[in-house]
């Protein structure tokens, strides 16, 4: 069994620093639960960005994930910011090919935009 957690977007992210160290997987919303298709909060970037050196202070193994608004235009500063996983739902299922949509963004975390 694995450990995560979820941090919505007005969560602060210190509020998981005393169990960092024992967490698979921190979540970090970048939009507010409720329903698919939601624009990305930006404030989610830095957010991320924080998140990322909080578990390199702990030399965590921890995926830093990210759900809510990733598109071909989010996904890469989030990836930048230092997340390694991402939830895509409207970006891949509302295209006609969801292959070609999930290669698209794939190939956005490889880019230097």
């Amino acid at each position: 069994m694995l450990a995560g957690l979820a941090l919505n977007p007005s969560t602060p992210l210190d509020t998981v620093e005393e169990v960092v160290a024992d967490v698979d997987l921190l979540l970090i919303m970048s939009v507010n639960p409720g329903f698919s298709g939601q624009a990305y909060l930006p404030a989610a970037t830095d957010k991320i960005h924080r998140a990322r050196l909080l578990l390199d202070r702990w030399r965590s193994p921890a995926v830093l994930e990210v759900d809510g608004g990733i598109t071909l235009d989010t996904i890469h500063g989030a990836w930048r910011a230092g997340a390694d996983t991402f939830v895509a739902g409207s970006a891949v299922f509302a295209t006609p090919d969801p292959g070609a949509a999930v290669r698209a963004l794939l190939g956005r975390c490889a880019e230097r935009v």
